[in-house]
This record gives C-alpha cells, sequence and structure tokens, in this order.
C-alpha cells in the first residue's frame, strides 16, 4: 500500500505522520517547532523522519503557516515561525529521494475538511483556522483555488489603527495585540478569556470587539467567495462555549461549523495534498 509522510507545521507545534492511501493515520508524533534557525529548524525534522519506517513511501506533504512554490518545495517565509528561504523540497530530494509537496497550512487543512470532513458533501467550502494566527482557504469541487493564501492579513481598521485581522483575532499572533490597545496589557489568549468570564470590564469590552472583528472577518468572506459551508478549527475553539454561537448569529447567511476534522484537519491535509499530487487518490 502507498504511503507519504505528511507534516503540519505550525507557530507552535510540529506534527508529523505516515498516512497510506486509505487515509489511515498509521503513526504520529508531535512536537515543538524549532523558531528562528532554519539549519536547526531543518535538523528537527530530520530527527522526527527517523523514526519512522519509509518503506513503501512515496512522497512528503507538508503544510506550513508561511509562503512556499509549490513547485519546488521551497519556503519563502514563515512568519511566525521567524524563519525565511528555506530550501525544503531541496533538503529532502536529496537526503531522501522524495518529493515534497508544500502548501499553505489552512489550504491543505480545508482539502482535509473537504474531502474527508465537514464539507465532503458541498461544492464551496471554507475553512477558518483560529490558532497561533488566524487563516483561511477555499476549495471548490474538491479542488484548492490559488487566490485565497494568507487571507488572515487582509488589512482591519481598529480604534484607527491600521491593523490586519491576524494581528487582532489571532490566538498567539493577534488576541495580546487586541488586549494591549484595551488597555489589558499583553497577556495570553487565555488570560483574555478567563477575564472576559470572570466580569472584568475592560476585557468583557474587548472580548466583544474580537467577536466582532471575527465576524466582519467571515462576512468578507462569505461576500468574497460565496461559500457553502465554512468550517472553524484553530486552538481557540477549546473557547467556543464562549463565542461560536454568537459568531453564527451574527453571520445568518453563512453555514458556520465546527470542523469535523478538528485538531486532525492539518495532518490529514498535508496528506491528501501529497496522495493527490501523486495521483493516488
Amino acid at each position: 500500500m502507498k504511503k507519504v509522510i505528511a507534516f503540519d507545521i505550525g507557530g507552535t507545534n510540529t506534527r508529523i505522520a505516515l498516512i497510506n492511501e486509505r487515509f489511515e493515520m498509521e503513526k504520529e508524533e508531535i512536537v515543538p517547532t524549532k523558531l528562528g534557525d532554519t539549519n536547526v529548524f531543518l535538523s528537527s525534522l530530520d530527527e522526527l523522519i527517523a523514526h519512522f519506517d519509509l518503506k513503501d513511501v512515496v512522497a512528503f506533504g507538508v503544510g506550513i503557516p508561511g509562503v512556499c512554490n509549490r513547485e519546488t518545495g521551497h519556503i519563502i517565509d514563515l512568519p511566525n515561525v521567524h524563519i525565511k528561504d528555506i530550501p525544503l523540497g531541496k533538503h529532502f530530494q536529496e537526503k531522501y529521494g522524495l518529493k515534497t509537496f508544500v502548501r499553505n497550512d489552512a489550504e491543505v487543512a480545508c482539502l482535509a475538511e473537504a474531502v474527508l470532513g465537514a464539507g465532503k458533501d458541498f461544492d464551496r467550502v471554507f475553512f477558518i483556522t483560529i490558532s497561533t494566527g488566524l487563516g483561511g482557504a477555499l476549495v471548490i469541487d474538491k479542488e484548492n483555488q490559488d487566490y485565497v493564501t494568507e487571507i488572515g492579513h487582509t488589512a482591519y481598521i481598529y480604534k484607527n489603527h491600521i491593523s490586519e485581522y491576524e494581528k487582532l483575532a489571532g490566538g498567539t499572533a493577534g488576541i495580546p495585540n487586541l488586549c494591549e490597545l484595551n488597555g489589558l496589557g499583553r497577556i495570553s489568549a487565555k488570560e483574555f478569556f478567563d477575564l472576559a468570564q470572570k466580569g472584568d470590564s475592560n476585557a468583557q469590552r474587548a472580548f466583544a470587539d474580537w467577536v466582532n472583528i471575527l465576524s466582519d472577518f467571515v462576512h468578507m468572506i462569505q461576500n468574497s467567495y460565496e461559500p457553502d459551508i465554512i468550517c472553524v478549527t484553530g486552538g481557540v475553539m477549546k473557547q467556543k462555549n464562549l463565542f461560536f454561537d454568537k459568531l453564527i448569529e451574527l453571520n445568518p447567511d453563512s453555514y458556520i461549523v465546527e470542523c469535523e476534522l478538528k485538531e486532525n484537519a492539518g495532518i490529514y491535509g498535508a496528506g491528501v495534498y501529497a496522495l493527490k499530487m501523486m495521483k493516488i487518490i
């Protein structure tokens, strides 16, 4: 049976899995992502691969939180990993003799959700991830669309301050900025949610703004791409009881659901993408 090694590289953690052509995950590992140094980053991936049997593996599939050249597997920029210009495709080809298919993590996760998850019965599937950053992607008829990359970096004006959706609404990359602009200091997303739940008035006002910013993000997506379904995932969904129903209420023209694959969307997506590129599925 043909298999691929799938990577889900995040700003916080990196997951690697062995996935077969029946979409079964045979083995998985997760480690903290190495930040700030290209050689250390590549070495950490090699250390992970060493734990896997490459028999029957035909390719690597990699989802990244950034921009890449999909033809060569060269990573141009990983903003939340703080490194640029990473010759990942070349490195893997030279070391393992296997093709490497690299794509934005939100795009591959959307592909997985469209093929295997909540979007499998819909033609136009949009995927939103709210974790370290804020990302989104579109799949039409089970094929990735190329024109939505890095939508979280779309400009957004808040309190007369020109920013981006991600820098205000993303979990690690956004909420601390939002808190600082509201006099709460640069506190973490967890601290922010805890304060809001405890009734802190500044935190509650900032929380209401955060939900409205997410709602504006969804509204922009619905108007621009007309998805049949919008699937939401990411670390912030651990707090979904605080905001998800409100987000749905604020967007009556959108069909918004939690991702069926949840935290596995990225890793399955990298595998599905590699299997599709190798024409195995």
